[in-house]
């Protein structure tokens, strides 16, 4: 199993690559005072047939031809489930798909959600023709990381710049760090 909620997100997002999305979403949403963690995870890919929906999450299923298993949806429904969380999926062929993981933060069996500005400038960084918008939420406050804005500013630099992919990972370490201050533990 995954160590670190980031790594589980990473690979939920990475299929949501491989399933063609232009347009991947993450948010991670905080709320210390209803004692939830969520993330989703939604794209405009290919989407999934009911059938695919229903077996996702079978350790032994998967649609990829390079290996026999696909654990990335399992082990995250699985660490969902063990804080006394669910995994929720809606898909659509040919409009998208939307995974949702609800964790109890007070659970202990809790992954640490581990470095998720280094996942999410990983993602960008690594493909850079698809477009991420990344929110963090805490509470009432909120940051959001659009690289369609980045793109309009930049003017055809291209994401995968290291000096783009340097501002990206101080961005996210700023604007994490102003969102966290004074966060409750």
């Amino acid at each position: 199993m995954m160590q670190e909620l980031s790594m589980n997100i990473l690979d939920v997002a990475e299929n949501s690559v491989r399933a063609g999305a232009t347009l991947v979403e993450i948010t991670v949403n905080e709320e210390p005072s209803e004692d939830v963690l969520s993330v989703t995870i939604s794209d405009n890919g290919c989407g999934m047939t009911p059938q695919q929906v229903e077996n996702v999450t079978d350790p032994f299923y998967t649609t990829r031809s390079t290996r026999k298993v696909g654990l990335g949806v399992p082990f995250f429904k699985m660490a969902a489930e063990l804080t006394g969380g669910k995994l929720e999926i809606h898909s659509t062929v040919g409009v998208g798909t939307a995974v949702k993981a609800d964790f109890v933060r007070s659970s202990i069996d809790l992954m640490p959600l581990g470095d998720i500005n280094e996942t999410i400038s990983t993602l960008i960084h690594c493909n850079p023709l698809i477009d991420f918008i990344y929110t963090r939420r805490f509470e009432y406050e909120q940051m959001t990381l659009d690289t369609r804005e980045f793109r309009r500013i930049l003017d055809g630099i291209e994401l995968s710049n290291p000096q783009v992919s340097k501002f990206i990972r101080e961005f996210l370490a700023e604007n994490t760090a102003d969102l966290l201050s004074g966060r409750e533990t």
